[in-house]
């Protein structure tokens, strides 16, 4: 046996990465509980995750004016 500790399934690279893009924010914790990672880079990487949820959010929300505008210009003709 190994002396050293097995490591968690939720602190490998690839699933943190696959648990960011399925969850967004939601994932953070995992990020910052994460010893492999120093602080500066915890917060670079919450920063950057907030900025893209915020932009993908706000081009979620055009794209939901530019269907519902669709659809009223069909329901006109």
């Amino acid at each position: 046996m190994d002396n050293k500790q097995q490591e968690k399934w939720y602190f490998k690279k690839s699933s943190l990465v696959a648990l960011l893009l399925l969850l967004g924010p939601l994932a953070l914790p995992l990020i910052w509980r994460n010893p492999r990672f120093s602080k500066t880079s915890k917060v670079i990487i919450t920063i950057a995750v907030l900025v893209l949820t915020y932009y993908l959010t706000i081009a979620f929300k055009k794209s939901l004016e530019f269907f519902n505008q669709s659809l009223q210009l069909l329901q006109a003709q």
